[in-house]
């Protein structure tokens, strides 16, 4: 995956796992199950020869190993902690049995050696949306190839795989405001979320519900904004553990601070910041989106950025800047004078483009070298195109005003239904929309969103996946990559391979894994 090297099953450390099929779903179309060529290749590489040659693959005798040529070495911590993680992932039973390594046999493939081709790995480095990603694997005997020009490139299977990303932000959507979901679910997400080729962490961290950032700048907010002060919490050094444990699987965290709505939590303990809303003449007592017409208000955003943009090093910072609810704006006299003054009328959108304009300014001033993500085509950023059931008019129409664009219309996890939906999320083409070459190359990638009403620790892992899965590949490989059938039998394979490895992912259908009956 785009997340360091991922060394998964290298061709014949494939855990096979198989599974009967019925026929009975309704309103879905049921792929037949039959081997595919790719075994369990996930996501699909964009070019792979596979021979019928086989080699063994022994715990007892195979080695992961830095090239000689490669221009990263023992100093690389972050490939030597990938070497030591695939290691243990390839060979479960032997590592925790302690067995010592052995002669290895002609027939064996005894070394995986590492080759950074670049002069400057980036080992240190953060990776960025425009990290190069691309590899290539050379699998015979005795020594199997792994060739990248830095080291967020990565393997999976078997004999010769050329391969790279068709879309630069593969991303994931977690929300922690709605529940509060602890580290251990966030850092297990991340190591799937590299198993799966997806290399950005959307981080939803606050919204109406609970401000769970503990703020160095503004402790009163998650002070008074938190589920609970001490327990519901991520600390700066949480975050920084987070960030790190990302880093070394080739993962970028993207904050999303929302406003001006969706913004509850942060009145609490920020005054002044949200609009007090009227009955008649009088205040409610209540409060809506952050108040756009004070001073006091882009003074706020500023400072609050400019700390964000230090604890989170990522190029960019999500703004949101969707679902506005303008009622409590109308109700309030002094948003009423200001809108007169400024000749909005009674369009609180142009308010709304206001508020957005000014404090992308703002922020953007702030932090100088920070690229801004939002869901509006009113200020100067990335756009994010949210739910919709006409993704692709939403994608013309943005992409036809020159703006660069991350789609997750079709990803809504959140919405669940009866049968295997995963080929619902497969089946979407990202570049479908009637428009010029020009307009699609605009069209950076995607994220999958699992919002957080329904789901919190309990239950956040096994929804997630393998449905994320099916948008993992559609981002990486080929758009001719769309066989359902070549797909499914893959995906029962790697779902089986992920819940090996202690990701509770949901079965596809009936069936078994292979593992599961051997004492493992």
């Amino acid at each position: 995956m785009i997340a360091t090297l991922k060394f998964t099953t290298l061709l014949l450390a494939v855990v096979v796992c198989w599974a009967t099929q019925d026929y009975g779903y309704k309103d879905v179309e049921e792929p037949t199950l039959g081997d595919s060529q790719y075994g369990s290749l996930w996501p699909l590489p964009q070019k792979v020869q596979m021979s019928t040659v086989a080699f063994k693959l022994s715990g007892a005798s195979f080695q992961i190993v830095d090239a000689k040529e490669s221009s990263s070495g023992a100093s690389c911590s972050l490939l030597q902690n990938a070497y030591r993680r695939y290691d243990e992932y390839i060979f479960p039973i032997s590592r925790m049995q302690g067995q010592n390594k052995k002669k290895a046999f002609a027939s064996d493939v005894s070394e995986l050696q590492v080759w950074i081709t670049s002069a400057d790995s980036e080992c240190d480095s953060y990776p960025s949306v425009t990290s190069d990603e691309s590899y290539e694997l050379s699998v015979d005997s005795p020594v199997a190839v792994l060739k990248a020009p830095k080291v967020w490139g990565k393997s999976i299977n078997r004999t010769e795989i050329q391969d790279f990303p068709r879309f630069a932000h593969r991303g994931l959507l977690l929300d922690t405001s709605r529940h509060f979901l602890p580290i251990k679910v966030i850092l297990a997400n991340l190591e799937a979320m590299a198993w799966n080729k997806f290399n950005v962490f959307h981080w939803h961290i606050v919204d109406d519900h609970s401000f769970p950032y503990m703020s160095r700048t503004f402790p009163q907010l998650s002070q008074q904004g938190a589920y609970h002060p001490y327990t519901h919490v991520y600390t700066p050094s949480d975050v920084k553990m987070i960030i790190e444990f990302a880093r070394l699987r080739g993962i970028r965290v993207v904050s999303e601070f929302d406003t001006p709505g969706h913004t509850q939590s942060w009145g609490k303990g920020q005054k002044d910041l949200l609009t007090p809303c009227y009955s008649g003449t009088s205040p409610s007592g209540s409060f809506g989106p952050v108040n756009p017409i004070l001073n006091t208000t882009y003074d706020f955003m500023t400072m609050f950025f400019k700390e964000v943009s230090t604890v989170f090093p990522d190029a960019y910072i999500h703004l949101g800047g969707d679902e506005v609810d303008f009622s409590c704006w109308k109700s309030n006299p002094d948003i009423q004078k200001f809108m007169a003054q400024q000749g909005f009328g009674t369009d609180y959108s142009k308010l709304e483009s206001f508020y957005i304009q000014r404090c992308v300014a703002s922020v953007r001033h702030g932090l100088k070298v920070k690229q801004m993500i939002s869901n509006s085509l009113k200020s100067n950023t990335v756009v994010h195109v949210w739910m919709g059931n006409k993704f692709e008019e939403e994608l013309q129409k943005v992409t036809g005003a020159g703006f660069t664009t991350i789609l997750s219309a079709p990803w809504y996890l959140d919405y669940i239904s009866y049968g295997q939906d995963w080929q619902r999320y497969y089946k979407v083409e990202p570049l479908s929309f009637n428009g010029t070459d020009a307009q699609k190359k605009l069209v950076v990638g995607g994220e999958a969103c699992l919002w957080g009403e329904f789901v919190d620790a309990t239950n956040l892992t096994p929804r997630l996946w393998p449905r994320a899965s099916a948008v993992g590949e559609r981002l990486w490989s080929d758009k001719d990559v769309k066989d359902t059938n070549d797909a499914y039998s893959r995906l029962i394979q790697h779902r089986c391979r992920m819940v090996q490895r202690g990701i509770p992912a949901e079965p596809l259908f009936t069936g078994y894994c292979a593992h599961e009956y051997k004492g493992v």
